[in-house]
């Protein structure tokens, strides 16, 4: 499915990184390792690595995978690109700095719960997580993702599924995104930026 809509001229959705994303450039030391899941066609990684972070991207599909390694070279950036599938990715412990998870939103819940908890595996104590995607209400918006509310994250998903790690930012707003043709108009949106525990006796919880 993926390669079938990847594959149409041009990139589906842009080529410039989500706002979300350049909004959380506080968060960006250079030469840290990210990893961006289901990372599509490349606009968010080469946008990574352009700011100096050292990035791992995978994604399943074929076809996204050459056009981002073609936005890579275009934009004279390195990104180490795997072609994998989030339910079979080797979440290997403690491995990121940051892991960058934007619109992933094709998981239903049951895959969902297990590419949460290997993105909270695969970070570093100490390290950071962006995740990214649409309210249950975007289903009525019909301006991007897929038509399945069940896919949708709330505040009290998120808040349950990474109430162990310090929650920095939990932010559910609606705002006019404009990213290639697949994003295109007004988007029920939400955000989480959360920070694991260095130790088992972290603060998890606060949010702001």
């Amino acid at each position: 499915m993926w390669n079938e809509r990847y594959a149409a001229p041009g990139f589906l959705f842009g080529t410039e990184p989500a706002v979300f994303l350049k909004a959380q450039s506080v968060h960006f030391v250079p030469g840290a390792k990210v990893l961006a899941v289901a990372d599509g066609e490349g606009r968010n990684s080469t946008y990574l690595a352009a700011c100096g972070l050292s990035v791992t991207a995978m994604d399943s599909s074929e076809v996204a995978v050459e056009k981002a390694r073609a936005l890579a070279a275009e934009r004279g950036v390195s990104v180490d690109f795997r072609i994998a599938d989030t339910r079979t990715w080797d979440w290997a412990p403690e491995t990121f700095d940051m892991v960058v998870a934007i619109f992933i939103q094709f998981a239903p819940p049951a895959d969902r719960a297990m590419i949460f908890a290997g993105m909270k595996r695969t970070l570093k104590p100490g390290g950071t997580l962006l995740l990214h995607g649409y309210r249950p209400e975007q289903v009525d918006y019909a301006t991007g993702g897929p038509p399945y509310r069940e896919h949708m994250y709330t505040e009290a998903l998120l808040r349950e599924a990474f109430g162990d790690m310090e929650i920095l930012r939990l932010a559910a707003y609606d705002h006019v995104i404009e990213e290639g043709t697949g994003h295109s108009g007004k988007s029920a949106l939400i955000d989480l930026v959360a920070k694991k525990p260095n130790s088992l006796s972290g603060t998890p919880g606060r949010s702001s």
